[in-house]
């Protein structure tokens, strides 16, 4: 081994350090992006009606209707009635003429 070995590998050593060093400083974080701006086709609406006899919430995205549960308050199970998005506001069911624009939902067993 020559004498100059060690000074050799420390001066290396110390190269490789820097480089390294250096290496990381020139790295830069990346730009956050700036949260993009909510459209009204976004945003989410929930609606409470509630009388003497039901309690009515309503669930609206971009205006909407997603959902509708009724809450009785005469005792009887609440229900949903999933709105009809595909067709016109007086749907038909078996032929006949509904008059509203969705189908009433029971939950037979809640977990």
């Amino acid at each position: 081994m020559n004498v100059h070995t060690p000074c050799l590998l420390s001066a290396l050593t110390l190269v490789a350090g820097l480089t390294l060093a250096l290496t990381a400083q020139g790295q830069t974080p990346p730009v956050e992006q700036p949260p993009q701006p909510v459209s009204p086709r976004d945003r989410i609406e929930r609606i409470t009606n509630e009388d003497a006899l039901t309690r009515i919430d309503e669930v609206r995205v971009g205006g909407e209707t997603k959902s509708i549960e009724v809450q009785p308050k005469n005792g009887a199970p609440p229900y949903q009635i999933n709105p009809d998005t595909n067709g016109p506001a007086n749907s038909e069911v078996g032929g006949k003429r509904t008059g509203n624009a969705g189908r009433s939902s029971w939950r037979i067993l809640n977990f």
